[in-house]
């Protein structure tokens, strides 16, 4: 086994992020990362979650440490589902997923800043939407308030009796991290996981 940096650190203030690194049961910190999150124009959605996921792990300058970089773009019938932000917002999203599918394309990044190794992957992961009529939409949202979660629908919560079906090979890309890629990464990086 190869040595390793000192210090793993989540490039993130997502909370969401930092409760799906904790399963893993690795000491970490946490740093906002300091970049423009901008989608280029053209761009597909998951080239810009991969390079966003690289661009926050590099905008972190720590020395002798792994940085996990993460980004999410979700998109649905041609338009992307930002985080709604206010009750209003989400209606439309929800009432615009009603039937429907979306995509989601998770990106992870692990930099290795004592040599500047970058290893980067994109987990998609398609959401197909149960019928939602307006009333179950109000009830969803006066009771969950996802008003953080790109595509109004917290899956990790009662955002699931929404979804009819969840189609990835890692359902944690889904919440923002995907750990089974992100445990391999760690690995090849010299701190096995287990």
């Amino acid at each position: 086994m190869m040595d390793h940096p000192q210090r793993l650190v989540l490039a993130s203030t997502s909370r969401y992020r930092r409760s799906l690194l904790e399963r893993l049961g690795l000491a970490f910190e946490v740093a906002a990362p300091q970049c423009d999150e901008a989608a280029l124009s053209g761009e597909a959605p998951g080239d810009t979650a991969a390079r966003l996921a690289v661009l926050k792990a590099k905008s972190l300058r720590l020395p002798d440490a792994l940085i996990i970089g993460s980004d999410q773009v979700a998109f649905s019938q041609g338009e992307r589902l930002d985080k709604p932000g206010d009750h209003a917002t989400a209606t439309r999203q929800l009432r615009m997923l009603s039937g429907k599918s979306a995509d989601f394309h998770t990106a992870v990044a692990l930099l290795d800043t004592t040599n500047g190794d970058v290893q980067q992957r994109v987990v998609p992961c398609r959401v197909i939407f149960r019928k939602l009529d307006d009333r179950t939409i109000e009830e969803y949202l006066r009771r969950e308030q996802p008003y953080d979660c790109a595509g109004s629908a917290k899956a990790e919560g009662l955002g699931i009796a929404l979804i009819a079906r969840i189609d990835t090979e890692d359902p944690t890309s889904l919440i923002g991290l995907p750990l089974i890629a992100l445990s391999e990464m760690l690995g090849r990086a010299g701190l096995p996981v287990v």
